[in-house]
């Protein structure tokens, strides 16, 4: 749901949950004194130096300096966004998390829409369920048992069967008064344009759940269990699922290991559930699409090494380079990925079956490491032993490494390079930054053919005494210039307020907020007023430190867009210059605000409200106060 959870209700939160129990159930802690300590999960230790606090509600590592209370706990082990954590903490209290905003109707709305078809999709899981363990199920219980997966493995994925009617599902959700206009939104019911008739997406087929990282049931996947096609049919998009960020068995894997080590992105459902029942709990799949820059950003905030699976046939290998061009650009120093390619004719099921599991889990801790991966691809079909050869070698990799983040694991690339090529290593840099800066003016270039805009360089007048310089559009009447006859207007970079810089320069360093007067009557009624105070309060509350963990809290919401997109605007100022700047532009403020009249004020409030902005409840208190005063004053 859109909006921001409230602080008051963090707070409450934090109040009732025990951090003794959130920590312990996760490590194991023994009772020292009045505190508790054991072996730190954030780091490797022989010696612990980790203590929980029942007093404080506070956790500490006296090796490694990790530390908070039991949100922070849940955020930084489990790897959960903000959000997430907070609903996890919240269902230990049987708590539903309120979000700012839902007195609003349309969130009211968008809720009750969301929740129905959760509940709907959960309905639908549960009847498949149920018919694969009737008769017209026994021929999906052979198929699963000649596959080798086991009672226990059935349950833990929730695997059913889709009976081969064309309404059986549609009847069952009919007669609890589900409309069938709902069944359609979520992908249950086919809907033809042609006749107006409605039927069963899915019908005699082997059905796997999509759940989500709380164990919702999100969307579904169906197999056949002959030779007909498409062998496997997936949900459609709908307001809960979409392909490109889920996978397949990540709700099962978290819930088989409290830590993972690595997860094994293979191709399909019968792989996950096979390589399970073989004892192996970490494989996901996706889900009808090739891996996306989404679907790797998830795994890596869970574990560091991903490996990607793939046939050692042609297809497999084209596979291979496509999630190549998707992993550099997440190569960030300290994660892994790796390349294993199955023997010829094997897919995990059939390999694992034949090997064995521990045999499957050296063939993966063995995988081809992404560099080596980069190198062998950039050298196929080339002579290295021809200046030609080498030549186009180096050239694909350094096109590659201009993806990959500045960091140790480009530096060694880059080295490796050298070895591989014979040139110097100083001759390749200089070569990858002359390709970057080519890459970020075609980008440029690609921008300003959209638009056009006569820019001249001036002091902000929000800057006061700020040795700080930000681009402004000239108007019509000032330029001399003007754009020629039938060319598209230039892109406008946007500049920001007074409000919006303070707003960045909190965002960037959370620690500024101490710097900032007690009261915030010095704010000045604006659009961006309410986000400006919702951050500092939020940052006066003591738990957030690090813009990710500020912008994790706003996820989802307008406010988090906008948020996401001051985080991206470098700030182009030393650190040791910021407090002074925040200081600076706060007096300025505090001098306006004194020099403005009651009126003036009264006029700003009314002209952003007008201005069709929704005015927060500080703004409307002020707008009432300042009626209240003007009246009296006639």
């Amino acid at each position: 749901m859109a909006g921001q959870i409230p602080q008051r209700f963090i707070d409450d939160l934090l109040d009732r949950v025990d951090v003794v129990e959130v920590v312990g159930e996760r490590v194991q802690l023994k009772k020292a004194g009045r505190n508790y300590s054991g072996l730190c999960p954030f780091h490797q230790e022989k010696t612990p130096s980790f203590t929980v606090s029942a007093d404080k509600q506070f956790y500490h590592c006296f090796g490694c300096g990790a530390h908070g209370n039991a949100l922070r706990f849940l955020m930084e082990y489990d790897k959960l966004p903000f959000p997430d954590a907070v609903e996890q903490l919240a269902s230990r209290l049987a708590l539903d998390v309120p979000r700012e905003g839902a007195d609003d109707p349309r969130a009211q709305q968008r809720e009750k829409k969301r929740k129905e078809g959760v509940n709907l999709l959960e309905l639908a899981a549960s009847f498949y369920r149920e018919r694969l363990k009737m008769q017209e199920g026994q021929d999906a219980q052979r198929y699963l048992q000649e596959r080798g997966l086991s009672q226990e493995v059935v349950s833990t994925y929730g695997i059913g069967y889709a009976p081969g009617g064309w309404e059986a599902l549609k009847q069952h959700l009919s007669a609890r008064g589900i409309g069938e206009p709902v069944q359609v939104e979520y992908g249950l019911l086919i809907h033809r344009e042609d006749t107006g008739r409605t039927y069963d997406r899915f019908r005699d087929r082997v059905m796997f759940p999509i759940r989500d990282i709380r164990g919702r049931t999100i969307a579904f996947g169906g197999r056949v269990m002959g030779d007909e096609q498409p062998k496997y049919l997936n949900s459609p998009e709908t307001p809960v699922f979409h392909k490109g960020r889920e996978l397949y068995g990540l709700y099962e894997a978290r819930q088989a290991s409290s830590k993972l080590e690595q997860l094994v992105i293979v191709e399909g459902y019968m792989d996950v559930v096979a390589l399970a029942q073989y004892g192996i709990n970490d494989a996901v799949a996706t889900l009808g699409t090739a891996t996306t820059e989404d679907h790797l950003s998830r795994l890596f905030r869970l574990v560091s090494r991903v490996v990607f699976c793939f046939d050692g046939d042609r297809a497999g290998r084209q596979a291979a380079s496509r999630a190549l061009e998707t992993a550099l650009p997440q190569m960030i120093d300290g994660r892994e990925a790796r390349f294993l390619f199955l023997p010829e004719g094997d897919d995990p099921d059939t390999l694992v079956r034949r090997e064995g599991s521990d045999a499957f889990k050296d063939r993966a801790t063995c995988a081809m490491p992404l560099s080596e991966f980069l190198f062998e691809q950039a050298a196929k079909g080339r002579d290295l032993n021809t200046v030609e050869g080498r030549e186009r070698f180096a050239s694909q990799v350094l096109e590659a490494l201009n993806k990959v983040p500045e960091g140790m694991l480009k530096s060694l690339l880059l080295e490796a390079l050298a070895k591989r090529s014979g040139l110097a290593q100083a001759q390749l840099k200089a070569l990858l930054d002359k390709r970057a800066a080519a890459s970020a003016q075609k980008e440029a270039q690609r921008a300003s053919s959209q638009e056009v805009v006569h820019w001249e360089q001036v002091e902000s007048p929000d800057m006061m005494s700020f040795e700080h310089h930000e681009a402004r559009p000239v108007s019509a009447k000032a330029s001399s210039k003007t754009p020629r006859q039938g060319r598209s207007q230039p892109r406008r970079l946007q500049v920001l307020s007074t409000v919006g810089r303070i707003v960045q320069l909190l965002l960037h360093e959370p620690r500024l907020v101490t710097s900032l007067p007690d009261a915030l009557d010095w704010l000045p009624e604006s659009e961006e007023t309410p986000l400006c105070r919702d951050l500092i309060k939020l940052l006066r509350a003591g738990r957030y430190r690090s813009p990710q963990v500020v912008l994790a809290h706003f996820q989802g919401s307008h406010e988090g867009q906008v948020l996401t997109e001051l985080a991206a605007r470098e700030l182009l100022i030393p650190k040791s210059t910021r407090e002074a700047e925040l200081t600076g532009l706060v007096e300025h403020l505090v001098e306006v605000q004194r020099k403005r009249s009651p009126q003036e004020e009264y006029q700003a409030l009314l002209d952003l409200e007008r201005s069709g902005k929704k005015l927060d409840k500080a703004q409307q208190q002020r707008l009432a106060s300042l009626v209240m005063e003007l009246v009296q004053r006639r």
